[in-house]
């Protein structure tokens, strides 16, 4: 019995390492970020409405194209011929026109497309902060919930071990059978809690997966980068400079003023629309009107008596009202989530600062201590299994303090737009 316990000790103490299988994919988050805006689906569909809003642009430059008609002489009853067009039986008429728009709508329309393509730039610049913070985190949670796996696999190899040992040893008596049940039950539990954490992480790896086009069967191992390392302190700029940054950096507040703009441009133009165009046409009648060979200039326009445009202009009004109002919501909505974010990030770094840094390190020391002494039989199996309990669960909230505090400056990222941390 001592042998097998001393054998157990010694894989607690030198902490079995599992490798990751050679199929793997070793993902460092700087890799990751640059599928990100290679091969995200989402990013390329704006990129794809940024582009057509381009072309609105082109098309508000056109000008209009003139129009020619021409009419001839289908059937002559008194010479009894189709299609004479010539003299002195025939007869054609030609006209050529070209619509006059005025009150400068082509300038305004060129303008108002022009806002169009701000939005949709914006609204690109906007989504990729968003998918950007939904791939950091992502990524972030995932690495330390692979390393919170890396405990559970090795306390359940450990466990493992000493199950197989202690059924031995209850064959020859040498154990309560109350021992073994206690030792199952620990085995069952750990394993439905890697379970449970194995599930999480495979959400997490098909999130990421998403955001940055990796093949779906090709497992993941997060790599943290060197220059992130937790242990640097973290130096949280002041609230008013972040509510500043986010002020002039977040994409969907420009958007919020662009639309007020859009509508503004948008009220003008309706005006303008409210103008009559005028239509100008050159007409040639070889001899159906007086003189022959008639040859005469057009101008034509709409009287404005009853349609003036009201209805577009007043919807126009409202848009700007709607948008000012939506830019002071969205503005208090950015207040309100820089400051939560930077409460949350001080609350987190003092709880990190208030740590000692040696603890997941001094804990895998103790834990050795512990399994010797359970080895030489000076603690009982009970007290083993609590203080392996309380290691994990110890373990486990230090890898998720390490997320949060990590979480904490994407946060302050996302929250103002920018990236205050790298």
């Amino acid at each position: 019995m001592k042998k097998q316990l001393t054998l157990l000790g010694l894989c607690l103490c030198g902490f079995i390492s599992f490798g990751v299988a050679q199929d793997t994919l070793k993902l460092d988050l700087r890799a990751a970020e640059k599928m990100f805006l290679e091969k995200n689906y989402q990013l390329i569909a704006q990129h794809y409405e940024t582009e057509q809003a381009r072309a609105e642009v082109i098309t508000a430059k056109l000008f209009d194209n003139p129009e020619i008609g021409y009419e001839s002489l289908l059937y002559n009853p008194e010479t009894k011929k189709f299609f004479q067009n010539r003299m002195p039986n025939g007869q054609f008429t030609a006209e050529i026109s070209w619509l006059l728009k005025l009150a400068g709508k082509r300038n305004k329309n060129i303008q108002l497309a022009g806002t169009g393509v701000q939005l949709q730039e914006y609204a690109y610049f906007d989504l990729m902060r968003t998918l950007r913070f939904d791939l950091r985190t992502a990524f972030y949670k995932g690495h330390y919930a692979q390393e919170s796996a890396k405990v559970y696999r090795q306390q359940l190899n450990a466990l493992e071990q000493l199950l197989v040992s202690s059924e031995q040893q209850l064959k020859m008596g040498n154990i309560a059978l109350k021992d073994i049940l206690r030792i199952k039950s620990q085995v069952y539990a750990l394993r439905s809690e890697y379970l449970s954490l194995s599930n999480e992480i495979a959400g997490l790896e098909s999130e990421l997966k998403t955001l940055t086009g990796i093949n779906t069967v090709i497992p993941i191992a997060f790599i943290l980068p060197n220059d992130l390392s937790v242990n640097t302190k973290i130096e949280i700029p002041p609230y008013q400079e972040l509510l500043e940054t986010a002020r002039t950096q977040r994409a969907d507040l420009k958007a919020a003023n662009a639309t007020i703009s859009y509508a503004e441009k948008n009220l003008q133009l309706q005006k303008a629309m409210a103008v009559p165009d005028i239509e100008l046409s050159l007409t040639y009648d070889q001899q159906a009107n007086y003189p022959i060979h008639y040859s005469g200039l057009g101008i034509k326009m709409p009287l404005p008596l009853f349609n003036r445009n009201q209805g577009e202009i007043k919807k126009a009004k409202i848009a700007i009202d709607a948008g000012r109002n939506a830019l002071k919501q969205q503005q208090m909505t950015v207040e309100q989530e820089v400051f939560k974010s930077y409460s949350a990030a001080q609350r987190t770094e003092q709880l990190y600062e208030g740590m000692d840094q040696q603890f997941g390190v001094d804990f895998t020391k103790l834990i050795g201590e512990v399994t010797r002494n359970f080895s030489s039989r000076n603690i009982s199996l009970l007290e083993f299994l609590d203080f392996y309990d309380s290691y994990r669960e110890n373990m486990l909230q230090l890898n998720n303090l390490k997320y949060e505090r990590m979480n904490a400056k994407e946060e302050i990222n996302y929250v103002t737009g920018s990236t205050i941390f790298k």
